[in-house]
């Protein structure tokens, strides 16, 4: 089983969505074997600009028209990136909010590999997905709780989820199990701590429904 792991924030061992992650991660391999972990971190990563060479490369690569030199390249380099997403069976992600949505990071990686003919397809009418993900595990950490009917509901202050969750299933994810962990660093470091636990928690009820 081929797991690609995505991990955004740039805290590395102190950050509580990777070591929510690892945890499940780790989980995982101690009951099968067969996984094989694939971690691209989107700030070790050197991701290639998404510059005047790499858009000119996205139109040419759709009207299947000559890329420059520098055109090509930078497509190679995209297309390294696509490959690991269609590799994968499964995908473990984790991300913290950033001002209600995703960190730019996170969000330069999707910008890169969301091409059309090769993560979805796009008929001038209609979107399909391209990718064969059966399952995917999405941790979203956040330093507030959104609650409809509070001063901050998700429906105006979610950015994170709603836009990620849409997107994995646009390129192909057929089954995908969400962990929300509200409070994560707020003022009450107890209450942090119960999220985290909570959050660690409800990860490993995922396992076997991962595996299988």
């Amino acid at each position: 089983m081929r797991l690609l792991d995505i991990q955004s924030s740039p805290r590395g061992e102190s950050s509580d969505s990777i070591a929510l992650t690892k945890s499940f991660i780790v989980a995982c391999k101690s009951k099968s074997s067969s996984v094989v972990v694939d971690t691209l971190n989107v700030w070790q990563e050197r991701l290639p600009d998404f510059d005047y060479e790499a858009i000119g490369a996205k139109y040419k690569a759709v009207r299947h028209e000559t890329m420059t030199e520098a055109e090509s390249n930078i497509w190679d380099r995209i297309q390294s990136l696509i490959r690991r997403f269609q590799n994968a069976d499964r995908i473990v992600l984790g991300t913290p909010m950033w001002n209600f949505g995703l960190p730019y990071k996170l969000k330069h990686l999707i910008d890169l590999v969301a091409q059309r003919n090769y993560l979805f397809a796009y008929d001038g009418k209609q979107y399909g997905p391209l990718l064969n993900v059966k399952k995917a595990v999405v941790v979203y950490t956040r330093g507030s709780r959104f609650l409809e009917g509070s001063p901050i509901p998700p429906s105006r202050f979610d950015h994170q989820a709603t836009y990620l969750d849409f997107w994995l299933h646009l390129v192909g994810v057929r089954d995908l199990r969400s962990v929300i962990v509200d409070n994560a660093w707020n003022r009450d470091r107890h209450e942090s701590e119960v999220s985290l636990i909570d959050g660690k928690a409800a990860l490993e009820g995922l396992v076997e429904w991962f595996l299988d």
